[in-house]
């Protein structure tokens, strides 16, 4: 959950607010990230690192108007920021410029297949690359979200030890429709796969896969952003971005393992070991004794077809609509309570509040 919505989670009492409504309706564990704008340093400086995950800081354009572009107020943050950052990367200027060359080209009806070119590997270099660079600088700990390009990775080095993570300053992570998807899936899927950061080229996607392996990218990651069926019906400028995938995250990875790409130990050290290290979260990410029983149980060898019947978003509708994965999650646990079993999921309010080591 990101506070890019509305009102947003840029002050320490709306921090706090957000925290009281998840524990009033939160089936889901959860810790929340205070968002950066261009003048919020000082509830920054006051945030308590065992309060949120991280601060989170749009570096290209976002949704909510939450773009952080003055360089002092970067370099502020950096340098003073008490928790880890999070960044969004992608270069405004350089995408706005791109966009200016497509509407003259096609007017309002860019094909959603561009979107990918506009939203360019090298405008998310430039802002990624600024990133890395104020992290080096200030000493600041840096955790760069949703990588895309091939271009990117030359910005981090591996960890091949889970127990370098918590100690590392910079890290990275790729989200699951990154991985799934690449440009050529626009022809079939349309805005449907329209996201920012874009759904690039199949050469990056094998770079994305390679960098999981090689444990140059740290994390595997959702980036779940939903919007309606009707919305997602407009042409490329008025089409949001953003995907809904929460619900079938798993399922997805677990296409790649059936397909050789990774092994099961990857996809959970990257989704679950990794995660509870480099964010120092306390109690979680393991199966062991004394830690909270957040466990999933799966059927590898049952398929499961994702229709209008099953789909949970509130906006109904997936790009995974009539792909039949190979497996199925047949329960999971939350604080060791059943939270989903047999197509249902609990009213019981199982979730609670992450804690930090720090």
């Amino acid at each position: 959950e990101m506070p890019n919505v509305n009102p947003q989670t840029t002050t320490l009492e709306a921090l706090e607010a957000k925290y009281q409504i998840a524990a009033n309706s939160s089936v889901a564990n959860y810790s929340f990230y205070l968002g950066a704008t261009n003048d919020n340093l000082a509830e920054i400086k006051r945030l308590d690192p065992k309060q949120s995950c991280g601060v989170k800081v749009f570096m290209g354009s976002s949704t909510g108007n939450m773009l952080v572009d003055n360089q002092e107020t970067l370099a502020a943050i950096f340098r003073e920021s008490p928790v880890m950052i999070v960044t969004h990367c992608e270069d405004t200027p350089t995408i706005a410029k791109a966009e200016e060359v497509a509407r003259a080209k096609w007017g309002e009806n860019v094909p959603m297949g561009e979107h990918g070119r506009i939203r360019s590997d090298e405008a998310c270099y430039k802002s990624s690359s600024m990133a890395v660079a104020l992290a080096k600088q200030y000493g600041a700990k840096l955790h760069v979200l949703h990588l895309t390009s091939a271009k990117e990775l030359s910005l981090f080095t591996a960890s091949h030890d889970l127990s370098e993570l918590k100690d590392k300053n910079i890290t990275a992570e790729v989200c699951v429709h990154h991985l799934f998807f690449n440009d050529a899936d626009y022809e079939t899927q349309g805005s449907l796969i329209k996201c920012n950061p874009a759904v690039k080229s199949a050469a990056d996607q094998q770079a994305l896969l390679d960098a999981v392996r090689n444990d140059v990218l740290d994390i595997i990651a959702t980036d779940h952003a939903p919007h309606t069926w009707e919305e997602k019906q407009n042409s490329y400028f008025k089409a949001p971005s953003g995907v809904p995938l929460v619900q079938h995250s798993l399922q997805a990875l677990l296409e790649l393992y059936h397909n050789g790409v990774f092994t099961l130990e990857t996809i959970v050290k990257k989704t679950s070991h990794a995660v509870a290290e480099r964010f120092q979260v306390q109690d979680r990410g393991y199966i062991r004794e004394g830690y909270f029983a957040d466990l999933v149980l799966l059927d590898l060898g049952k398929p499961y077809v994702v229709n209008d019947d099953n789909i949970l978003y509130h906006c109904g509708w997936s790009p995974f609509n009539g792909y039949r994965f190979h497996s199925t999650v047949e329960m999971t646990l939350v604080n060791g309570q059943i939270a989903w079993q047999n197509g249902q999921v609990t009213d019981q309010l199982l979730g609670k509040r992450l804690t930090f080591n720090r």
